[in-house]
């Protein structure tokens, strides 16, 4: 059972849930924050654990969001995960992380020779401290997913697992060869049980783009799921939360830079999923309307983009250019 409050997950802030009062314990108690992209840190009071960290290619996760040398010393242990070396999973300021003195990196297999950190391939399972233990799974393209069961509380890292399909510029053998190597990935999670999964929703692929998800909650069936990896499109996440949700799976969107929630979990294994002003890193106290009213969307602290959504298209340069030749007074 989940217990949601949070207005993008369809809920409200006074939402009440039918379910007993809800027992916390310290060790059952994680903040999850999203940066930018596919990069999130869980955090419990003595680990913090971050996955696939990237400041975005054009400095869009600015200096107050990011994550500092000061604040990994507030740590006992630090343990950050790399899917693969693709650039908009590896941001090589987290190798400088390492002079807070308490840092472990995890790495793919596959990774350069001379990357820093303990190596997974698909299969490997390592106990990383008493809070934390992870097993890698596959991936569609480069490294590997991963799945952490961390206080109690299992949290999967998609990485680049994904349906990777390009309806506009594929063909159907593409796209049916794309369909079998991700049903095969994700076969082997179907049997696990997943709290919280961070994965890929790309507006980038085009029509059907959330295909990948989609199959990925009706199989593996996380209990909620977070959309990643879709640069600075936070609408998408937004719509996906708004209409993926279903009886196994809630979908709920971080959009903004620095956005967090925080996840308990009973003796039981209730859930209950908030997101406190205080902790919230686009609402704060001395912003908070005075009539208790849900705060809008600020402009400067998301995703939302009012550029070109295709101005990274991966649709055929032919076919783009083909509409931009066309003449307006002809349709």
């Amino acid at each position: 059972m989940i217990c949601l409050t949070h207005p993008l997950a369809g809920k409200t802030k006074d939402a009440i849930c039918n379910a007993v009062e809800v027992r916390v314990c310290v060790e059952h108690n994680l903040l999850i924050t999203h940066y930018y992209h596919s990069g999130f840190s869980v955090a419990s009071e003595r680990t913090l654990v971050v996955f696939d960290y990237w400041r975005g290619e054009n400095g869009e996760l600015k200096p107050d969001r990011q994550i500092t040398t000061e604040q990994l010393r507030q740590y006992e242990n630090v343990f950050v995960f790399i899917s693969h070396e693709h650039v908009d999973h590896l941001d090589p300021i987290v190798f400088t992380w390492s002079e807070a003195g308490n840092v472990t990196y995890i790495v793919s297999s596959d990774m350069p020779v001379g990357t820093r950190g303990k190596r997974m391939a698909p299969g490997d399972t390592l106990k990383l401290s008493e809070e934390l233990t992870v097993t890698a799974f596959d991936s569609t393209d480069l490294g590997v997913s991963f799945l952490t069961e961390f206080c109690g509380i299992r949290i999967f890292h998609a990485g680049d697992l994904n349906f990777w399909h390009w309806r506009e510029e594929s063909t159907m053998q593409e796209i049916e060869e794309a369909d079998a190597e991700f049903r095969k990935a994700v076969k082997p999670l179907e049997q696990q049980k997943i709290d919280v999964a961070f994965f890929p929703v790309d507006p980038r692929q085009g029509a059907m783009f959330e295909a990948g998800a989609n199959y990925f909650i009706l199989s593996a069936k996380p209990r909620i799921l977070i959309p990643m990896h879709y640069f600075r499109r936070a609408d998408t996440a937004l719509d996906y939360a708004r209409t993926a949700s279903c009886r196994t799976t809630e979908v709920i969107a971080l959009p903004g830079y620095g956005d967090r929630l925080r996840i308990q979990a009973d003796e039981d294994h209730y859930l209950n999923v908030s997101f406190p002003s205080d902790e919230n890193a686009g609402e704060t106290d001395e912003n908070a309307p005075a009539d208790g009213s849900e705060l809008p969307l600020d402009e400067g602290d998301t995703m939302l983009s009012e550029d070109d959504p295709f101005l990274e298209s991966d649709l055929p340069l032919a076919s783009l250019a083909e509409e931009d030749d066309q003449d307006p007074e002809a349709e």
